[in-house]
């Protein structure tokens, strides 16, 4: 566990503490001292009412006040909680109460090796043509390894055999996948099968392994293949757009004649994401959306596109989907503490209700600015970036007005902008301010 801190407790407002533990620690285990970190004792951070304020509505770490050790509440899983997602940060604010201080921290969750490379399919069938050149390359199914870094999948392996050799190659995603290498010339006549075994190997210490076996079917001589008009095909589809939108239509062509020029369209198992979210027309070419699109959860695909002629043999192409953001999220209002109680004396600053405002979308899409509406004697006071108190900033009469339902709207920049409410009741409770009087002097 690593401790990067920056804080200054003389306001309302902090600089972030970081944290940095392993994920799927057992509950009970100790993460850091906020107390030391704060330079308070134990005594003064319960004096103080110090507690934890999470970002989301799950709290899966938990303070004690008596020593001021954070410990884990809830184990917590990397990839459960943040997927490919690197690094993978949980927030949440440190408030003292008396007087009213806070500070943003955040516990980065570092990855362990708990999950090996697997193959989506166990047996690969690759068909290639006896008259393949030495050095031709074929594209493999890649295996799926949820973890990140060094962690994830680092390098394919073949078993030994008298025809291929295998590279691991890298996209621009930084996912690794494979590509067979043709060393010497195969002979239908002579062996009309190859069968091998490849195995996909992570980079931890020490390293997992997921094992798939690859069947060469030796097909006689189709001398051409097809050929895609353009290797790469870049597109962009708003993330709004229906189920069934066209996003590309890909296009190859084929010399030969007969069914050895008929060419079939597929898409080639590159990630599960990818064949849930798209499907193609197997004689068109035509890719088309299976589900809407989530730009908060995936901004840019990569499909790779196989055309295969009646004969077997095989061209590739890559179409890259750009999604384009739109304002499809509302601002979030999560109310984390609420005071629904609150004596008519009570002093100013007094804090009344704590939440933080959260929208999924990005740029000014995704920018909030939160506000009051109408006059009561409440005030809005910024904790850290998306975290605010609802504190009072007039005196209270419960004679006057008895109890309040305020309004906390949030509302983001996007165009149309979005907006969200979340009314609060706050009833005041009576104090003993006022003396009895007479009707009549005499």
């Amino acid at each position: 566990m690593t401790l990067i801190l920056l804080l200054c407790i003389s306001g309302v407002t902090a600089e972030t503490a970081r944290y940095s533990v392993p994920e799927e620690m057992e509950r009970g285990s100790f993460v850091a001292n906020i107390a030391k970190d704060l330079g308070l004792t134990g005594e003064e951070l319960l004096a103080r009412q110090a507690r934890l304020v999470p970002e989301g509505e799950k709290q899966y770490l938990q303070l004690n006040q008596h020593s001021g050790d954070l410990v884990v509440r809830e184990q917590m899983d990397r990839e459960e909680l943040c997927g490919q997602s690197d690094p993978c940060l949980l927030r949440f604010e440190v408030l003292l109460e008396s007087p009213l201080q806070s500070f943003r921290a955040e516990v980065s969750l570092t990855d362990i090796n708990d999950h090996a490379p697997v193959f989506l399919n166990k047996e690969i069938v690759l068909k290639i043509p006896e008259s393949a050149l030495p050095e031709t390359r074929f594209l493999l199914e890649s295996a799926q390894d949820p973890d990140v870094g060094n962690n994830s999948l680092q390098h394919y392996s073949i078993s030994s055999n008298e025809y291929f050799r295998i590279y691991t190659r890298r996209r621009s995603d930084r996912r690794r996948y494979a590509e067979l290498v043709l060393d010497r010339a195969l002979d239908r006549e002579q062996q009309a099968e190859v069968v091998f075994s490849i195995t996909a190997v992570d980079g931890g210490t020490p390293p997992r392994s997921g094992t798939a076996l690859i069947r060469v079917v030796v097909l006689d001589i189709n001398d051409n293949i097809p050929l895609f008009t353009r290797s790469l095909y870049k597109v962009s589809v708003k993330e709004n757009s229906p189920q069934d939108t066209l996003v590309v239509a890909v296009s190859a062509s084929d010399l030969d004649s007969g069914t050895n020029g008929e060419i079939t369209y597929s898409i080639v198992q590159n990630s599960e994401e990818n064949l849930e979210t798209f499907k193609i027309n197997p004689e068109t070419g035509q890719i088309r959306l299976k589900k809407p699109l989530d730009y908060e959860e995936t901004k840019t695909y990569e499909i790779d596109v196989q055309a295969t002629d009646g004969g077997g043999l095989s061209a590739h192409c890559m179409v890259e989907v750009q999604v384009e953001d739109v304002n499809d999220n509302a601002p979030e209002v999560i109310i984390t503490s609420l005071t629904s109680t609150l004596s008519e004396a009570a002093p100013l600053n007094t804090v009344v209700a704590l939440f933080n405002v959260r929208d999924r979308d990005s740029g000014n899409n995704g920018r909030t600015t939160c506000e009051l509406p109408g006059e009561q004697p409440f005030s809005i006071t910024p904790l850290a970036a998306d975290a605010y108190a609802l504190v009072t900033s007039e005196a209270l009469d419960r004679e006057q007005v008895a109890e309040y339902n305020v309004t906390v709207r949030a509302r983001d920049e996007g165009s149309p902008a979005l907006s969200a409410s979340k009314i609060l009741l706050v009833r005041l409770l009576d104090v003993n301010d006022n003396a009895p009087t007479f009707t009549q002097a005499i």
